[in-house]
């Protein structure tokens, strides 16, 4: 009699396992370009209406010409602008200030909505006066800019540092105090102190709101300048655009105001690539 126990055992093979999980093929380079051209082509398709309408409008007589011409006769101005130098030295001063002012709005301004944020007591104190100053417009005191600093560049990149430093002062201040508390008491519960919870919780939290507020500068800083060269300056594309309006230079005046359109739309996509840069934690959640 054959003990069970002394017979040979036979191994059987696990039964393979089957996933159930599609595999996605990967888009190769020619489906990718073509996706890339798909999004810039639905980008631009309103602008190309834009630019449509603006061409054949004039030449079909349903705006006057004299006022508004085809926008050909727009570019072969600009063409003329660029080529002969004036373009360059006005954009260049222009963007000298701009850039000045908004460079000097976000050292102060982000620092100071940092403070304001955290600290509760130096919010108290100065909530009035933001209060005050907030609610006045930067124009309104370009008169005042002008007597106290002069009609020099002084004056100018001032008034774009006071338009540039409200919207980035008050995002801060927002970005600050919206951070989630359960964040801040999770931080606390870790032992972190509050220098550690200001640099790991609070400041990437609030660094959304923040490039909210100097990407509206940045567009401040285009609009209020080119407002003050129209009063003085010799110098500056708002200077181009009025001198070529008292001169009667239509296509001229039309050349500037689309540089001026250009340059707004050049800082701000610049502002959002620094933005992504500094947030790459952020997920988008668009479809």
């Amino acid at each position: 009699m054959v003990d069970i126990a002394d017979r040979p055992t036979r191994l059987v093979p696990p039964p393979a396992v089957v996933s159930t999980v599609p595999t996605v093929a990967r888009p190769g380079p020619l489906t990718r370009l073509a996706g890339l051209g798909g999004r810039a082509l639905h980008r631009t398709a309103a602008l190309a209406a834009l630019a449509a309408i603006w061409e054949t409008a004039p030449r079909a007589g349903l705006v006057d010409r004299v006022f508004l011409p085809p926008l050909s006769e727009v570019l072969v101005a600009w063409w003329a602008l660029l080529t002969s130098g004036q373009l360059a030295e006005h954009v260049g001063a222009s963007l000298t200030r701009s850039l000045s002012g908004l460079g000097l709005a976000v050292l102060t301004a982000i620092p100071l909505g940092l403070l304001i944020g955290w600290y509760r007591p130096l919010a108290e104190l100065l909530g009035p006066l933001l209060e005050v100053f907030r609610n006045t417009a930067a124009l309104a005191l370009l008169p005042v800019f002008v007597l106290i600093l002069g009609l020099g560049e002084t004056s100018k990149i001032a008034l774009v540092l006071y338009a540039c430093s409200w919207p980035i002062l008050l995002n801060t201040i927002a970005g600050v105090k919206g951070v989630d508390p359960l964040l801040v008491r999770s931080a606390r519960s870790m032992g972190l102190n509050h220098l550690r919870l200001f640099q790991k919780v609070i400041l990437p939290a609030a660094v959304p709101t923040v490039f909210t507020g100097v990407r509206l500068a940045g567009a401040y800083s285009i609009l209020v300048l080119v407002a003050a060269e129209m009063v003085g300056a010799k110098a500056g594309l708002g200077y181009l655009v009025n001198y070529a309006q008292y001169n009667f230079a239509i296509p001229d005046m039309y050349a500037g105001i689309v540089t001026i359109s250009a340059i707004g739309l050049a800082v701000n996509q610049l502002l959002v690539v620094v933005e992504r840069r500094f947030s790459t934690w952020r997920v988008d959640v668009t479809s």
